[in-house]
């Protein structure tokens, strides 16, 4: 065997230097964007595959996690994006708390919730679940960016149906619908609803007379 020849085991020096320079510009990039990058724009930018793009960002991830960084290089809506570290939630959370004077209102909130689960919806089918007309909310929450007009009912009226935006998905964290917590972790057990069911038919009974005639006291 020849010893010019090089090892099948060898780094070639120019590969590492392409992907320590990928990797800043992946940082660069990611860092001045509003929203999550998408992967095939950064393998475009960079002229690597897709693939690679990712085992890139995973190298970051476990670069900042080793280092003990307060942020995460993170793959939600579809995107890369830097967010902060879970364990740091309670500090970040105050901090928004304190600093934030837009917050959504609980009928917002509820709205939001009722079309996040049960999209795509019309403005009708809300209505009929929260038992008020929502078109203020609905404005307030497309307005925000976190809902939108996606399909029209098919039925007579063509109704418009409303669906949640990938703003949605990134305020979360989420990377998909399918990653929103399960509906049924916020309902009551049977038993629980059946207990809650009997207590308020009881309250609303009158409460029975004695022999006299008159109401216990």
């Amino acid at each position: 065997m020849s010893w010019d020849q090089p090892q099948p085991d060898e780094l070639d020096p120019s590969d590492e230097l392409r992907a320590h320079e990928a990797r800043r510009i992946i940082e660069a990039v990611v860092l001045a964007a509003l929203e999550p990058v998408d992967p095939g724009l950064l393998a475009q930018l960079v002229e690597l595959p897709v693939a690679r793009i990712h085992e890139l960002c995973n190298d970051l991830t476990e670069e900042y996690e080793d280092a003990g960084r307060g942020f995460v290089l993170t793959l939600v809506a579809g995107g890369y994006r830097f967010q902060t570290h879970p364990d740091l939630a309670a500090y970040v959370e105050r901090f928004v708390l304190e600093g934030q004077h837009a917050r959504l209102s609980g009928p917002a909130l509820e709205t939001l919730a009722i079309v996040a689960y049960k999209q795509p919806i019309s403005r009708a089918q809300i209505s009929s679940i929260r038992g008020v007309d929502p078109e203020s909310v609905l404005g307030t929450l497309i307005v925000r960016g976190y809902v939108e007009e996606v399909a029209r009912d098919p039925g007579p009226g063509n109704a418009v149906m409303y669906g949640t935006t990938p703003a949605f998905l990134e305020r979360l964290g989420l990377g998909s619908l399918a990653d929103l917590p399960p509906l049924g972790d916020f309902v009551p057990a049977p038993d629980v609803v059946e207990a809650l069911e009997r207590g308020l038919r009881l309250s609303d009974e009158p409460a029975p007379a004695d022999e006299t005639g008159s109401a216990p006291t």
